[in-house]
């Protein structure tokens, strides 16, 4: 049994395959944190179900580490659940109602959730929380849900997702990622002091500035080693996550949508469910983390097991100047290389010259299409590829016939005028005519075209949240929550009706990233910045949570466009090979060399795609450190596996040290190929204690070698 309630000690516990997670009841009706980690017997941890007393400024030292913290009586810290009644009494005191032990929303055999159930001692408001364990995974999804009993509304003010108290160390590290357009997921650390340490987006959707995870070790975890507290929030509009630390030591995160500027009007019989926030702890380190939650989304999250197809995307090859002829050329050169979709960006539709018109007029533009899409899909099926497109439906650019028509569609206060960003104001999704109109549109333009695949783009955070005639202007708040419900809704509803149909998810780079996100998202859009080396590191932050089967990464041209860099073709191939490959470059200005070399480098990633995108990932050097990066895939037999190094440059003629590898089998004797022209033979333990040689030099040089288990 995964979970056990213990009736007589008051007491829950979770076990997992190498954790437990213990909670209790005290005398003062208190659910308080007892253990979050190496697996235990739960029952011994009754004698700490006790009230904490110091002193009548700190007279309930046990709300520091309370399982879900209730806004009221004397409690201080990050509140989970914030309300106001109709009365105006904004004071929670919440009682434990029952408990219940199901399968939940897993269909798997032997799954179990926990479902605790709290109500306030007068007023009509019941709060479930609910614990899905994943034993297998060692991992946690919490979430919340509030339910009105009454005839009155209740204002949520603020509806975290969970609440993860951490236990006594003598020092805390917390590790996140921040970031920009152009450099996002960019790793950081940061020792916790007294106060709080906050993560968060307030721009409508999950940002590039952060991401919604944290990982906390007590600052002497490493990459292959030591203990790590991690959590992931499933969530796409404005989100926060909070580490504080108390006076007297508690560390604890809570986490969920951003209570900034927001509330949810909870009306009489209504119910209310937070996001999902998954936990977990490893004594594996980061990598030990990073395995963990990769597994997840591919067996829990994703919306299908499928590989990621090898695709093109025109659009820094052509940006606006998209026409049918143009784009026939580019596939036909793709298709010589072994692309297997072909995606036609930005610049098919309406009169879209530009990013100053036509966004929002979703009709195949005739002077680029004379014979409409047809024509262009028919010769991508003929050259043995299939089809993909790019929309924005979010947004609208003012010089656009849906603005002309509806400019009450979109987001604004009626006596201000609204900011353009990127010459676009975004659509108010919460009238029903909004969504309607995406859905039409969608639908129409996935029934009357044979398309695989949408790249679903938003370049525009949400500014002068206003929604208009949508909702009365108390309720205007709503704003941050009912977009991002939207979304959800309206790809929903897509993958529905079009379940062939794949989906990509991209917003100005990797602005909308996230579990939340990708239970509906095939793939995702790490950065607007395709330079080989600069994704090194935004590859390897995006790693420490999410999965490279979702990373998509390009090949583009040298120089780069954004910083003017010259790369090797093999280094820009070989570094968007450690996620799910694409081509973005000019094709009609690469050299018959090149594509040889690029025909080449798709074969094998071919190849090796089942290793990358379903393997066990182990990042074994990293740029922060070193002038070495290195990434390694293995397969789950432990038979075989891929690794990818890259050397930024090489200084004083200096020689790099031998790169121990990880993952294999140490009684198992491999076969080493793309160490120079010979084949190498090594059992695991040597290639994993002795390591392997990096014969690498100069500036950028890279490799990809294979190791496979011999046959005995």
């Amino acid at each position: 049994m995964a979970i056990t309630v213990h009736e007589d000690l008051r007491l829950f516990e979770i076990q997992t395959s190498r954790t437990s997670y213990v909670f209790g009841l005290n005398e003062r009706g208190i659910l308080h944190q007892l253990h979050w980690g190496e697996r235990i017997v739960g029952r011994e941890s009754a004698l700490r179900i006790r009230s904490v007393h110091h002193s009548s400024f700190d007279a309930e030292v046990e709300r520091e580490y309370e399982e879900y913290s209730f806004w009221g009586g004397v409690g201080y810290v990050e509140p989970s659940l914030k309300v106001r009644f109709a009365d105006g009494v904004r004071d929670l005191k919440m009682r434990l109602e029952g408990w219940r032990v199901d399968s939940g929303d897993d269909a798997s055999e032997g799954a179990e959730r926990l479902v605790v159930t709290m109500k306030d001692v007068r007023y009509p408001l019941t709060v479930h929380l609910y614990y899905q364990a994943f034993p297998g995974l060692d991992l946690i999804e919490r979430y919340a849900e509030a339910v009105n009993d009454g005839l009155e509304d209740i204002a949520l003010e603020s509806f975290q997702s969970a609440a993860w108290s951490l236990p006594a160390r003598p020092q805390y590290r917390m590790t996140h990622v921040t970031g920009r357009w152009a450099g996002e997921f960019q790793l950081r650390e940061t020792l916790l002091s007294e106060g709080k340490k906050t993560i968060e987006s307030r721009r409508g959707f999950t940002g590039p500035h952060a991401n919604p995870w944290f990982a906390i070790d007590g600052g002497d975890a490493t990459e292959r080693s030591g203990d790590v507290w991690f959590g992931a929030l499933g969530w796409s509009g404005n989100w926060s996550v909070v580490a504080e630390k108390s006076s007297f030591g508690h560390v604890r995160v809570t986490g969920g949508m951003n209570g900034f500027d927001s509330e949810w009007r909870l009306g009489p019989g209504e119910s209310f469910r937070t996001p999902v926030f998954v936990g977990g702890f490893t004594g594996a380190g980061f990598g030990g983390m990073s395995r963990t939650l990769h597994r997840y989304q591919l067996e829990r999250v994703l919306p299908s097991r499928k590989l990621r197809k090898v695709l093109y995307n025109s659009w820094e090859a052509t940006t606006f100047d998209v026409t049918a002829e143009g784009q026939m050329e580019l596939a036909r050169k793709a298709a010589r290389l072994g692309v297997e979709r072909f995606v036609v960006d930005d610049g098919w539709f309406g009169a879209r010259n530009s990013d100053r018109a036509g966004l929002g007029d979703w009709t195949v533009n005739p002077e680029k299409f004379p014979n409409g899409l047809g024509a262009l899909i028919e010769e991508v099926h003929r050259l043995g590829m299939d089809f993909g497109i790019w929309v924005e439906p979010e947004s609208v650019n003012p010089d656009s016939e849906l603005y002309r028509n509806h400019p009450d569609w979109v987001y604004g206060f009626p006596t201000r005028a609204g900011t353009e960003l990127r010459n676009q104001l975004l659509l108010n999704l919460s009238l029903p005519e909004v969504r309607a109109y995406i859905l039409e549109f969608m639908t129409k333009l996935l029934s009357e075209h044979p398309i695989a695949f949408v790249k679903w783009d938003m370049n525009r955070t949400i500014t002068e949240p206003g929604l208009g005639a949508a909702l009365p202007p108390d309720r205007q708040k709503e704003i941050w929550i009912r977009h991002a419900q939207a979304v959800y809704d309206i790809l929903a509803e897509l993958r529905e009706r079009f379940p062939s149909v794949e989906f990509e998810t991209c917003a100005g780079g990797g602005g909308r990233i996230d579990l939340g996100m990708l239970r509906f998202a095939d793939q995702a859009w790490p950065s607007d910045n395709t330079d080989a080396f600069d994704r090194l590191a935004i590859q390897e932050g995006f790693s420490y949570v999410y999965s490279p089967r979702v990373m998509m990464c390009w090949v583009t041209d040298s120089p780069n466009g954004l910083n003017g860099r010259r790369l090797p073709l093999s280094f820009r191939f070989r570094s968007a090979m450690t996620g799910s490959l694409g081509i973005g470059g000019n094709l009609k200005e690469w050299s018959d060399a090149e594509l040889e070399e690029a025909a080449k480098h798709i074969a094998l990633y071919k190849d090796i795609r089942p290793l990358v995108q379903e393997g066990m990932q182990y990042r074994l050097s990293t740029l922060r450190d070193s002038a070495l990066a290195a990434v390694q895939y293995v397969n789950d037999e432990r038979t075989e596996s891929v690794t990818f190094a890259f050397l930024h440059a090489q200084r004083f003629a200096g020689r790099l040290p031998a790169l121990r590898l990880q993952g294999l089998d140490e009684n198992k004797p491999y076969e080493i190929t793309g160490i120079g022209d010979h084949v190498m033979t090594a059992h695991g333990s040597t290639l994993m204690h002795a390591g392997i040689p990096l014969p690498m030099r100069g500036d950028f040089d890279s490799l990809l070698i294979r190791i496979r288990a011999m046959e005995a």
